[in-house]
């Protein structure tokens, strides 16, 4: 899938859930296909394999919130979904 077509999608879903409220919204996921160099694809299998409570989902997740957060993100979800994941935390 190429960026603008997930761009397209995005905005899709966006204009379909502009009635929903937004705790709706905090649960909404889309699938995300993308290539790693294979050194990250190995740490994410190891690290995946010795710590049960994670997928490769909640990996993912955690990573962009993190870097999203990180690099000036002023999103209240994501900014939740970094705190929770910093302090273990379950939920999102």
């Amino acid at each position: 899938m190429e960026f603008n077509q997930i761009e397209t999608c995005i905005n899709e879903n966006r204009n379909d859930e502009n009635s929903l409220c937004l705790k709706e919204l905090d649960f909404m996921s889309i699938s995300l296909e993308a290539e790693v160099p294979e050194a990250l694809y190995v740490g994410m299998k190891d690290f995946i394999s010795s710590n049960e409570d994670w997928d490769q989902s909640k990996l993912i997740s955690s990573a962009i919130a993190n870097f999203l957060f990180q690099n000036g993100s002023n999103d209240r979800a994501v900014t939740e979904k970094y705190l929770n994941d910093i302090f273990n935390l379950s939920g999102c």
